[in-house]
């Protein structure tokens, strides 16, 4: 049985071993910085197993009025395909159900994971920007 839950405090260890269970080494490097990431986001969800162990997390940055920004959404690779992600997603889906954008973003779909990421997010009925006659911008991405 899977435990979803919001959470406001985050164990530094168990951060750095659900991010690195997915490969996430730019967030590893400095876990400190992602707990304090998670702590000032608007949201966090955490799914965790029956002995407590933290198997997945997604969080938002949000208004709480018209946008909602899911910033991540990860399961521990041990753990895929359980429908936990799907959870997740759907859990913040109906929270910030209000709000006028429900947005995110993930790797390009050119990209191994992210032809995965774009199939997922479409059965949970995402559509791309482009698709709405929108575009997204952004900094280019710094890597520490």
């Amino acid at each position: 049985m899977t435990i979803i839950a919001y959470e406001t405090s985050f164990d530094e260890a168990e951060i750095f071993d659900l991010y690195d269970s997915v490969g996430w080494n730019v967030w590893t490097r400095d876990v400190a910085k992602v707990c304090r990431g998670l702590a000032n986001s608007h949201a966090v969800l955490t799914a965790r197993d029956d002995g407590g162990r933290l198997i997945g997390l997604a969080r938002t940055v949000s208004d709480d009025e018209l946008v909602c920004y899911v910033q991540e959404l990860l399961v521990d690779k041990e753990f895929h395909g359980q429908g936990i992600g799907r959870r997740l997603l759907e859990r913040l889906k109906e929270r910030y159900a209000h709000c006028r954008y429900f947005v995110l973003t993930t790797d390009h779909e050119s990209t191994p994971e992210g032809i995965a990421n774009h199939a997922f997010y479409r059965r949970l009925g995402l559509i791309e920007h482009h698709e709405q006659g929108l575009s997204a911008f952004a900094l280019p991405v710094r890597n520490p």
